[in-house]
């Protein structure tokens, strides 16, 4: 009977242990969980690609492998809501123009770039601010004699304006006649010559001579940037598109297929495409935890950079105009309903404050007509919102997938464009928040950095590039270090339909974290841009380490 009880107990304690091993444990960490019932934590526990054990007690756990963290930080993966991806990955090898200063040092970049790149294939990308040389334009006279045999076609850094050179108007057969299209702007200067720059819809009439990208070059983007954005510690993207959407999706179905997904993937394909989509999941469904599909990406407007945000008062500097409309917007709302309807998750563009009005209302007849579900709407970039209208975010309650990041950028010339009132409404985040709107981040990148501690940094700190805000630009809507790591984590979850998955360091949850070499609750937080990632976890598996 004695031999029999001592069998039972070896039984009993080797089924307990084996229910708790665990391929690896992470120890001696500073684990920010954002589990309320569980915020912090030093150990951390992985079989497979899930986490089994999130506590402070090793002993709990029996693992194959044990990383001391040396008591470094480490948070859920970072969460981007809103990337152009493929875009960003040839970016990354492309010119380099966000920080030229100066007209000069705008062209010595161009001339530099095509003089070590010889040959005559497309230069895109480019990210330039005509706001760093006092908001001239410019011109195709700039660049043509430094651009060798490349046609040119550069964007803006909101990506809502872009520029060619004379080259790229030649092969698109682009000429002083050549009229605005409904929704975009060709520039021409006083003489009615064209100056090389379009504006949002415009940009099609210059992009449509551009040869698309190989399936092999579209690859090589989609690793550099899936690996440029494990080293930030981003470990899912929702992707808003680059090349028309469903070429974006096809190259991430055929890296699936191959088993050479690197990031966890949300693809967005543009709204107008809604019934392609319908039949499309029907027929394929929506993918799974790592690459899914089902979301649709519309516009409303443009850019406050670009002038082409829509707004019910005109720009103050350029009194004749409130913007525009990207989208004709009776196929918007036609759209949008119909893609509702069919179960689709939608998600519109919208910048200016009447953009933000009319969508809103859009959305709520949307509801009224097919009737309450759990749709969860998302504006994208709610950047210049009446502060009357977060009450419609919130009752209705519609995400506001915001960028933080941009404000850096934008603080430093807005007040050229909007008055004081209209500012107050400019990345209301704290408002949004205390409202109870779900508000996410993201960067649009590579509009601005895909880095998430930069993002942390815009939104808890509002410090404009210039330097001119050392307090905040609109200081009181701060929000705290916690609020912005929920708002990149759990609540981009949600945003994304995958809460109960990601977001969060808890047992049954996905093991994609990423470990900090500092305590970014401790710190200054005007130095949180200099975080670094040390390591980065996707499903259980190291996928950056820092050397």
């Amino acid at each position: 009977m004695k031999q029999l009880i001592v069998f039972f107990s070896v039984l009993v304690f080797f089924s307990c242990n084996s229910s708790n091993r665990a391929d690896k444990v992470y120890v001696n960490g500073n684990f920010w969980t954002g589990d309320s019932a569980n915020p912090t934590a030093t150990v951390l526990a992985i079989k497979g690609d899930k986490i089994i054990y999130v506590g402070n007690d090793a002993s709990q756990v029996n693992a194959t492998e044990q990383i001391d963290l040396n008591g470094n930080m480490v948070v859920p993966g970072f969460t981007d809501n809103h990337t152009h991806f493929l875009s960003a990955g040839y970016g990354l090898s492309s010119v380099k123009l966000k920080d030229a200063m100066t007209k000069a040092a705008f062209i010595q970049r161009i001339s530099d770039f095509c003089k070590t790149h010889p040959g005559n294939a497309w230069i895109r990308e480019g990210n330039w601010d005509n706001e760093n040389w006092g908001g001239e334009l410019p011109s195709k006279e700039w660049i043509d004699s430094v651009s060798g045999d490349h046609p040119i076609f550069i964007s803006r850094y909101d990506g809502h304006m872009a520029f060619a050179n004379s080259k790229a108007m030649q092969l698109a057969g682009v000429n002083a006649s050549t009229v605005s299209p409904a929704g975009g702007v060709v520039v021409k200067n006083t003489k009615g010559e064209l100056t090389g720059c379009f504006k949002d819809k415009a940009m099609s009439l210059i992009e449509k001579a551009i040869p698309d990208p190989t399936e092999a070059e579209l690859e090589e983007y989609y690793k550099a940037a899936a690996n440029y954005a494990l080293e930030r510690g981003v470990t899912h993207v929702n992707d808003m598109g680059s090349y028309g959407g469903w070429m974006d999706l096809s190259t991430y179905r055929r890296v699936a297929q191959k088993n050479n997904s690197l990031i966890r993937m949300y693809s967005f394909v543009p709204l107008a495409t809604w019934s392609r989509l319908d039949s499309f999941v029907q027929k394929n469904g929506r993918g799974d935890d790592l690459l899914k599909w089902g979301g649709l990406k519309g516009y409303v407007d443009g850019s406050l950079g670009s002038t082409t945000a829509w707004f019910h008062q005109p720009y103050l500097d350029d009194p004749k105009s409130t913007g525009l409309t990207i989208t004709d917007t009776i196929d918007l709302r036609n759209w949008v309903i119909g893609a509702d309807k069919a179960g689709l998750h939608v998600a519109v563009h919208a910048i200016g404050d009447r953009a933000n009005d009319f969508i809103l209302s859009v959305y709520q007849e949307a509801e009224k007509i097919n009737g309450s579900r759990d749709r969860r709407f998302r504006v994208e970039h709610a950047q210049h919102v009446r502060l009357e209208a977060i009450d419609h975010f919130a009752n209705q309650q519609v995400i506001a997938s915001m960028h933080p990041f941009h404000l850096v950028d934008d603080g430093i010339w807005a007040y050229k464009r909007l008055d004081t009132n209209r500012l107050k409404g400019t990345y209301a985040i704290k408002t949004m928040m205390d409202k109870g709107v779900t508000v996410t981040f993201g960067s649009d990148w590579p509009v601005a950095p895909v880095d998430a501690l930069y993002g942390l940094y815009a939104a808890v700190t509002r410090r404009t590039g210039d330097n001119k805000n050392p307090n905040g630009w609109y200081p009181d809507q701060k929000i705290s270090i916690d609020q912005a790591l929920r708002a990149y984590t759990q609540n981009n979850a949600r945003a994304s339909f995958m809460e109960g998955k990601i977001g969060v360091l808890k047992k049954g949850y996905y093991a994609d974290f990423a470990v900090l070499d500092q305590d970014i609750k401790k710190i200054d937080p005007i130095t949180l841009k200099e975080v670094k990632v040390l390591r980065t976890v996707l499903n259980g598996k190291e996928v950056f380490v820092r050397k």
